[in-house]
């Protein structure tokens, strides 16, 4: 599996900014209040997060503790899986904050600091699901036994031209 490259965290970042900008300039159009984010969105954003790196945690210990213990690779490909989602569903929502704070910045009149406070937290809460999504990514990072050699490969250590 392939770690979460910065192009994919740009690229959903992008998405959720164009769907926040649009979605408030719909609302607007059609004579509606802007979406302003709910209290429990970035709370939930950021228990996300958490839940990720505790599920990750156990893989990390068990590759990289004194003992060894074998760890099952199923388990960790689908806490890796989780935590790269996790990193992509983050930056469309800090995306999307943003989309809705660019919004806001080009009307005329001030929203409320409630309507900030919100926007900005659900901004702040989709960074952090990222920063979350990373590190589990790299806690389920398996080292390579020897034994993962390619058939053919010599072996490490040995210049495959020598012989």
């Amino acid at each position: 599996m392939r770690r979460t490259g910065p192009a994919a965290l740009v690229l959903s970042v992008a998405i959720g900014f164009a769907v926040g900008f649009v979605v408030d300039q719909l609302l607007t159009a059609t004579g509606r209040p802007t979406f302003i984010p709910g209290a429990t969105l970035p709370i939930l954003l950021v228990v996300l997060g958490v839940i990720v790196v505790l599920l990750a945690l156990p893989i990390r210990r068990a590759t990289r503790g004194p003992n060894g213990a074998p760890v099952n690779p199923f388990r960790a490909v689908r806490i890796a899986m989780l935590a790269k989602a996790s990193s992509i569903v983050g930056a469309v929502f800090a995306g999307f904050g943003g989309g809705l704070t660019a919004f806001l910045l080009t009307r005329p009149v001030t929203p409320s600091v409630g309507s900030w406070g919100a926007v900005i937290a659900t901004i702040v809460s989709g960074a952090l699901l990222v920063a979350a999504g990373l590190i589990a990514e790299h806690l389920c990072t398996i080292r390579k036994d020897d034994d993962d050699e390619q058939p053919g490969d010599p072996g490490p250590g040995i210049d495959a031209h020598s012989h």
